[in-house]
């Protein structure tokens, strides 16, 4: 019986935790605390620990340096802390979870976790590089997609890899941006050098230099130990910068200087580090259209965009929808312990008219969910969200007239979200499947009066 011990100062949810994880046949053990955790450590013998980012006494990432190297540590992190999460993961941990999870989707991690075996000790030899652990980054890679807008970027990505050319992929969220990435940089002759992802839109402005260049222990509140930054953990690697439209300008100078000069100076140092680094970074705003309106500097756009590739919705992908329902389907099971071997019908005819607006994320969602509610081995109508049953999808309940323009079509869904969810912002942009801020940037845009 794999033993757990769960670090979480909420009572009711580390217990919540605890009574799911013993009814699955674990040995659970419960602190809430850094102090209590090591003590326990010390006593016993720990499979695998689970632990908050943020603890009394000391965060997740300290706990880690507690850990002996034999045992797989998951991070548990709320939605403005993910960037800490990250922060271990550079530091050894095996993964993390974002709050709020359903409890198989922690199983699955830690089962993941049992199987991978010991994690990677970075602490002691925190200048080592870090090598990213996401099983998303890579679950597109053996997939054999079938649309030509998939071969071409192929195509394109086989083109471009071999270079040092930084690379800007635009495209709506959830089209595998991300994955992309990976794969150039898995064809590339950096391949066995870090692949470092980092989310600048999950950056608080404050924090994005400290993410970017590192900082030395006391350079200012709440900084407890040296923090290696992005750029010089994917030194000799490549640094995959995410949602780079939604870095301010003042950090947007601060990223173009270190491109510029190939050298960071961690916040409160004064030595500066020559790094080498390729970038690559994906955004699903138009970014001409901000430099035409100066929220991005027109400079930085071209040091970003020696080459571009496009990343085509899901709903303009013909072929390729079949291919990933039964990718999604394989994953899902084994990651479940389930048996659902196909769709029905009725299903397969919902997906085919569904416009995807959260693309290939969403697909990958839509089908784990079904796998999870699923009692049998049919993917049936029943299981499905209730944004796809319920007509969300103006794209297709119009039944006349002309086409919408994609403007168009972006308002009403916002609106019909938006009446929904009695006009929550947060739950309207979780319906949609974007971030709260894009929502309020898609509100700005269109001039919604919400």
């Amino acid at each position: 019986m794999a033993k757990v011990l769960i670090v979480e100062d909420d009572t009711s949810f580390a217990k919540l935790l605890s009574t799911y994880l013993t009814r699955k046949q674990f040995s659970v053990t419960t602190c809430m605390d850094g102090p209590q955790a090591e003590k326990i450590l010390k006593d016993n013998d720990i499979d695998v620990v689970v632990a908050d980012v943020r603890l009394p006494a000391y965060d997740g990432a300290t706990l880690l340096t507690k850990v002996s190297q034999g045992t797989p540590v998951i991070m548990m992190t709320g939605y403005a802390e993910v960037t800490e999460a990250v922060r271990a993961i550079k530091l050894g941990a095996y993964d993390y979870v974002e709050k709020p999870f359903t409890p198989d989707r922690l199983l699955a991690l830690i089962e993941g976790a049992l199987k991978k075996g010991p994690r990677v000790e970075r602490h002691a030899q925190i200048s080592q590089p870090y090598v990213q652990h996401s099983d998303k980054t890579n679950e597109m890679a053996p997939i054999d997609l079938r649309s030509a807008a998939a071969k071409t970027l192929g195509e394109h990505i086989a083109l471009v890899a071999p270079t040092d050319m930084s690379v800007l992929l635009n495209g709506e969220s959830g089209t595998g941006k991300e994955v992309a990435a990976r794969n150039i940089h898995d064809s590339s002759p950096r391949k066995d050098r870090p692949f470092v992802a980092l989310d600048c839109g999950a950056i608080p402005r404050e924090l994005a230099p400290s993410e970017f260049f590192g900082h030395v222990k006391g350079s200012f509140t709440g900084a407890i130990t040296d923090h290696v930054g992005s750029f010089e953990a994917a030194d000799g690697g490549t640094l995959f910068l995410d949602e780079v439209g939604n870095l301010s300008y003042d950090n947007q100078i601060h990223l173009l200087r270190a491109l510029q000069e190939r050298k960071v100076k961690p916040v409160g140092s004064n030595k500066e580090i020559e790094v080498n680094v390729r970038i690559i970074s994906a955004t699903n705003e138009d970014l001409k259209k901000a430099v035409e309106k100066g929220s991005f500097r027109e400079d930085l756009y071209h040091r970003l965009n020696e080459f571009s590739l496009s990343l085509p919705p899901l709903r303009k992908r013909d072929g390729d929808l079949e291919v990933l329902v039964h990718h999604f389907l394989d994953r899902a099971n084994r990651e479940l312990h389930r048996g659902v071997h196909h769709c029905s019908e009725a299903v397969w005819a919902i997906f085919k008219s569904y416009s995807w607006p959260g693309n290939i994320r969403e697909l990958q969602n839509v089908i784990k969910r079904g796998v999870l509610l699923s009692t049998g081995k049919v993917l049936e109508t029943a299981v499905l969200p209730l944004e796809m049953t319920g007509n969300l999808d103006v794209g297709h309940d119009r039944g006349q007239g002309a086409p919408l323009s994609k403007a168009a079509y972006e308002k009403e869904r916002i609106l019909k979200a938006l009446e929904r969810t009695g006009h929550n912002k947060s739950q309207a942009a979780k319906l949609l499947n974007i971030t709260r801020k894009t929502l309020y940037n898609r509100i700005n845009q269109y001039g919604l009066d919400v």
